[in-house]
């Protein structure tokens, strides 16, 4: 254990530390927000000067968040090499396309034994590689974790309450994001299956997706049910395909996470579904968003890994029809009403092969 880790553990979350947060975004925004009210030191970095020059002179990020004011010990930044040096947690909110581009470049700037954890909730197409797996194999030096969960970032910056996962085999992490991020209205639970939580939070956004376009048809609140639960099932028996522990989308990483991007408009990858169902071409539905809804990728990512391995994800292909393939989207619809029908409850009948 380092010194900086066993330094932090033993310090109540009421005490100053210094923290780095990487990614301009809604979520790295948000939980800078969080860790500046908890007393913390918060070292803000993000590409764009105008964005760090916005924040600095008026505590706005008005691209992401616009109706949000940051206060606290918050400084801005360009400079990641400086913005990392003495954390003692760094907090990674940098989209899954440039994910493995920005830690490379900047390998050198983390510490032995710091603890560097990824909010990103995406997968990298060479080598279907997770974040925490990049970290590990850009900056092994560092102790790893992944934080994940129902955390919709405008419902954090707004102070509502909500809980979310550490997830790190090492104790000292779950320890030192525990004590950084815990306060009245952000609850953080620990896990050890780092796989498991963050190949969750990864795939919840292709069904959340899903659900917009089921909302959009107005299928029914059965449907949305069905669609849920159906939506858990593949998830979980793909996850665990790879070796992810099954009890870990029973909570908030998994089943958690699924309930509350399939069903609130505040989801990116809700809203792209919902403006397909509308009849909004992919393209056209995603530059509306002015966002990334990491659910696009990661689609086209999961389908071929899952065709690779043979597991059968009914709901991925059918969605890969509708947005790639120039599917109707009743015809889909239809054609998975039709397929066999199967266990409940994965795991519990022998396994098959159809849902």
């Amino acid at each position: 254990m380092s010194e900086q880790t066993s330094s932090a553990r033993q310090h109540s979350s009421e005490e100053t530390m210094d923290v780095a947060v990487l990614g301009g975004g809604s979520f790295g925004t948000a939980m800078t927000k969080v860790l500046a009210e908890n007393g913390h030191r918060v070292h803000f970095w993000m590409r764009d000067e105008h964005q760090v020059k916005e924040i600095r002179e008026t505590g706005i990020n008005s691209r992401y968040m616009p109706d949000v004011s940051l206060s606290g010990d918050i400084l801005p930044t360009t400079d990641l090499e400086a913005a990392v040096a003495g954390a003692v947690a760094v907090f990674v909110a940098i989209p899954s396309k440039a994910f493995r581009t920005v830690i490379r470049e900047h390998a050198g700037a983390f510490e032995a034994g710091q603890a560097v954890i990824s909010l990103t909730k995406g997968i990298e197409k060479d080598g279907f590689r997770l974040m925490s797996e990049i970290l590990q194999e850009e900056i092994p030096r560092s102790k790893i974790g992944v934080l994940s969960g129902p955390n919709l970032a405008q419902e954090i910056a707004n102070r509502d309450l909500t809980a979310t996962v550490i997830a790190a085999k090492d104790p000292d992490v779950r320890n030192v994001v525990q004590s950084l991020l815990g306060c009245e209205y952000f609850r953080v639970y620990a896990n050890v299956d780092v796989y498991g939580v963050e190949l969750a939070g990864a795939l919840k956004n292709i069904y959340a997706i899903v659900a917009g376009l089921a909302s959009a048809l107005d299928l029914g609140e059965n449907a949305k049910a069905m669609l849920i639960t159906r939506s858990l099932a593949e998830m979980s028996r793909f996850a665990v395909s790879l070796g992810a522990n099954p009890m870990t989308f029973m909570g908030l990483a998994g089943v958690g996470d699924l309930i509350v991007t399939c069903s609130s408009s505040k989801s990116r990858n809700f809203r792209i579904g919902y403006a397909v169902g509308k009849g909004q071409g992919l393209d056209e539905a995603a530059a509306e968003l002015g966002q990334v809804a990491e659910g696009i990728r990661t689609l086209l990512l999961v389908k071929e890994k899952a065709e690779d391995m043979g597991v059968p994800m009914p709901l991925v292909g059918g969605m890969y029809k509708i947005l790639y393939g120039g599917a109707a989207i009743r015809d889909v619809i239809n054609g998975l009403m039709m397929a066999v029908q199967n266990s409940d409850v994965e795991f519990i009948l022998p396994r098959t092969t159809s849902s």
